[in-house]
């Protein structure tokens, strides 16, 4: 596995992708948090607080992290390179895992700057250091879930085609629909309780929970859960291409 891991990373920053991508998301905050007026801005906002910058993160994620993923399998697939893969000595469950998390890193490297925006609201509230830190980890502890979970998406979405357009389009379009899709569904039911119930097969409703900054165990096992069973279908897609 940390073979694969580190020849994903190499893989990464040896080509123009990760500074690009984390060069992206970067620029994308920046603007819509402090430039582009709109309900994302900060200044407009009002309030000393990141709500506003978790509030993007999810959407911008959605977009960024399939398009990292996509190339995982695809790539592969049409390179002829994906044979190598089942011949050397490693199971196929140390190959995702390799993939899995080179491709989680990526995304938290690019996270890691982010950190500026906490000092930097914590010396714009009217009250210097009056940041409340108890929403900001958990925050920042829901965004690792949910890019873990995108992740998973990514690259079982990779495993379906040889096309990595077609690749990023599939995983764009899960991670949506788990992601959005559930609190779609949840506004066609009149009962609170019914809607409480569809929300909570989505992820944004699991995310905004931890967001709070209250760390429910039911939260967390989703997202655990939710990656686990998308490691595991790209397991099998790629064992049955293995027969």
């Amino acid at each position: 596995m940390l073979a694969i891991f580190k020849r994903e990373i190499q893989s990464f920053f040896t080509s123009p992708i990760a500074y690009l991508v984390i060069g992206l998301f970067l620029v994308l905050n920046g603007l819509f948090l402090w430039v582009f007026k709109g309900p994302y801005n900060i200044f407009e906002y009002g309030f000393a607080d990141l709500s506003n910058f978790f509030q993007l993160v999810p959407w911008v994620f959605l977009f960024l992290i399939p398009a990292i993923t996509m190339k995982s399998f695809s790539e592969e697939r049409k390179l002829g390179t994906l044979e190598l893969l089942f011949i050397k000595p490693l199971s196929l469950s140390q190959t995702v895992l390799g993939k899995f998390f080179g491709t989680l890193v990526l995304g938290i490297i690019a996270l890691l700057p982010t950190f500026i925006y906490v000092h930097a609201i914590n010396e714009l509230g009217a009250t210097v250091g009056n940041l409340d830190m108890g929403p900001v980890i958990g925050s920042y502890t829901g965004t690792l879930f949910l890019m873990s979970c995108y992740t998973a998406i990514g690259i079982f979405a990779s495993t379906l085609s040889e096309n990595q357009i077609v690749a990023f389009i599939i995983g764009v379009v899960l991670c949506f629909l788990l992601f959005y899709g559930f609190e779609g569904l949840a506004s066609l039911f009149e009962s609170g309780q019914a809607a409480l119930t569809v929300q909570s097969f989505g992820m944004k409703h699991h995310f905004d929970s931890i967001s709070l900054g209250m760390l429910d165990t039911r939260d967390l096992l989703y997202f655990i859960s939710l990656s686990a069973f998308f490691l595991f279908l790209t397991w099998q897609q790629l064992k049955n291409m293995n027969r």
